[in-house]
């Protein structure tokens, strides 16, 4: 053992328990690294900082980019119908369609974007069902991480596989190079969870934000009704062409209007001149027996499956507030009937507080408002931002932040990331193409210059390009040979599938305890050199441990994993006991689909 490789093992050793620890940011050790090498003499200055221009780190910052553009575009969004009219309302065929489209997505984009993209859908789909959103995340997050194997774009081991590929003098691999095995891990996965799910995953309760808990409060506190009913007008109903007004639905029935749908259009605290038609569907919120004696009186149709609107559901982007008028406020001396609080601020007025004065529904709606009087009201939070601006009325309870609802240019954004896909498709450098698409939403307004800088993750930036001269340094002072050699010693005379799966193992569990790129950057150096010995294509040997240091269920190590672990009220339990088997699973498909196809 020489000098040089004693030096380089020993960084690797302070590597791997600089990663285990977490002492340090993964991104500090990572630079580091990168500037320790060169001056311990191991590698040249220039090889240390070949890894911030190699084609791994660009197209990585491609892929960010183009990823914040897709999510910015609110192209997604349209994905949510689709999955529901698929999946239904049925728990395995809806989580059976929710890993398929995940896990494909995810195959061309950052998997750690990707996961986050698909997060709020998910936990959208899950309120929209009733289903547990720990029923649906894990299922999401695993096959975020199945579904990014099937391109070589898809996780950040793979983008690195090809730079040391480069080092090492073998020829990458294309786009879909690693597809016969990802296609074939998010197929047994996704049957996986259909099969397993209703028993392995947990159904725990969605835990209580302090939103929720101020809701709760108000709810509690002036005993405002919570359930929120939704029944259609038939041609042949009495209130066909009367007017909110007309129908008198507070003063009669004691129920508040919430919404009004007509097609795809939803009008959210009809004014009170707003005249009822045919075919509307009503969101009403009051006591059940009300509701019923309206339906009654007013031939309406209504059953107890019919779910009200999607934003207006409990956990939505919608709720109960109140606003209070401040000193100075313009709003002192009118009445909500002058202000127009519907028509101008879209939300439903629920009840009026002012000095000893309690009252509900439409019978405020002549009381003058003064200094301190404070209104209960229910509507989008977003109209509720709007309302409050500190002058007119102040908001008096935390609610949440106003849901982005832009959609600029989704078509746009989807042509920019398929010609990217399809330029490397063609042939030209995943860097140069996945680049280009970004360009072009730069150009064409998708994303901001100043937006697309913010869109980059610069932590995994040089976590890339500070682990990239270590695999170098590695192969060029004969480490990897060495701890090959010693390997191939301990498996003499077994079989070529059994040196397979200690590799594969053997990467697995780098990749538990440091991140998956330093497993592949570790791993990828000796694996070559072992296929070179026992005769066998390293390329193939590098991609299979790429592919192991992926295989991260077992703990939530994985960035996926750790970004689904508190939507989903997770513990580290939960992931040994679904990600355990499917870890197993994992291991001897990648081995099994390596050896027929790549050896």
């Amino acid at each position: 053992m020489t000098q040089e490789i004693v030096l380089v093992l020993s960084v690797l050793g302070a590597t791997v328990l600089a990663f285990v620890t977490n002492r340090l940011r993964v991104d500090v050790v990572a630079i580091l690294i990168m500037v320790l090498l060169p001056w311990l003499g191991l590698i040249e200055p220039r090889e240390a900082f070949s890894g911030l221009a190699s084609n791994a780190v660009l197209a990585v910052i491609a892929i960010m980019i183009l990823g914040h553009g897709v999510d910015r575009s609110g192209a997604l969004n349209r994905l949510i119908h689709p999955i529901l009219r698929a999946g239904g309302r049925e728990e395995k065929r809806l989580i059976l369609f929710i890993s398929l489209t995940a896990g494909v997505f995810s195959a061309f984009i950052q998997n750690v974007g990707a996961a986050a993209l698909f997060l709020p859908l998910v936990i959208r789909i899950a309120r929209n069902t009733g289903i547990p959103s720990s029923r649906l995340l894990i299922p999401m997050g695993f096959s975020v991480i199945l579904g990014g194997n099937i391109t070589m774009v898809g996780s950040s081991a793979l983008l690195v596989l090809n730079d040391l590929l480069d080092h090492g003098g073998q020829p990458v691999f294309g786009l879909f190079a690693a597809a016969p095995v990802g296609v074939a891990l998010l197929l047994v996965g996704a049957l996986y969870f259909f099969q397993s799910g209703p028993v392995l995953l947990p159904a725990k309760p969605k835990p209580e934000t302090p939103v929720m808990r101020f809701q709760r409060h108000l709810v509690e506190t002036w005993k405002l009704p919570t359930t929120i009913y939704q029944c259609v007008i038939p041609a042949k109903s009495p209130l066909v062409g009367k007017t909110r007004q007309d129908a008198e639905i507070w003063t009669k029935y004691r129920l508040n209007l919430l919404a009004i749908a007509e097609s795809d259009d939803v009008l959210y605290a009809p004014w009170r001149h707003t005249p009822f038609v045919a075919g509307q569907r009503l969101a009403l919120l009051g006591e059940r027996g009300d509701l019923l004696r309206f339906v009654s009186e007013n031939a309406l149709l209504f059953r107890e499956e019919m779910r009200p609107f999607e934003d207006l559901q409990a956990g939505g982007p919608s709720g109960f507030a109140e606003l209070v008028v401040p000193v100075r406020s313009p709003m002192i001396g009118k009445t909500l009937q002058e202000i127009g609080i519907r028509k101008n601020y879209g939300v439903e007025p629920i009840m009026l507080l002012s000095g000893d004065r309690e009252e509900r529904g439409d019978f405020f709606s002549d009381a003058v408002l003064q200094a301190g009087s404070t209104l209960i009201v229910h509507g989008l939070w977003e109209r509720m931002h709007a309302a409050a601006d500190n002058i007119r009325f102040v908001l008096a309870t935390p609610i949440e932040q106003a849901p982005t609802r832009e959609t600029i240019k989704p078509a746009a954004a989807v042509f920019c990331f398929a010609a990217a896909v399809a330029l490397t498709l063609a042939g030209v450098p995943i860097s140069l193409g996945f680049f280009t698409g970004a360009a072009a939403m730069v150009l064409i307004g998708v994303v901001q210059m100043d937006e697309a800088y913010r869109a980059i993750d610069w932590r995994t930036v040089f976590l890339l390009a500070g682990l990239i001269p270590l695999g170098l340094a590695m192969k060029k002072t004969g480490a990897a040979e060495y701890l090959a050699v010693h390997i191939l010693s301990a498996l003499q005379g077994c079989p070529l599938i059994f040196v397979l799966l200690t590799l594969a193992a053997l990467t697995t569990l780098f990749s538990l305890f440091m991140s998956n790129i330093a497993a592949t950057v570790v791993m990828v150096p000796i694996a070559m050199r072992m296929g070179e010995l026992l005769d066998v294509s390293p390329r193939a040997l590098a991609l299979l441990v790429a592919l192991c240091a992926s295989n991260s269920f077992f703990l939530p190590t994985h960035q996926v994993n750790a970004l689904i672990l508190s939507p989903g009220g997770y513990k580290n339990t939960d992931f040994c006991r679904i990600g355990g088997p499917l870890t197993l699973v994992y291991l001897l498909v990648t081995v099994l689909v390596i050896r027929v196809f790549y050896l």
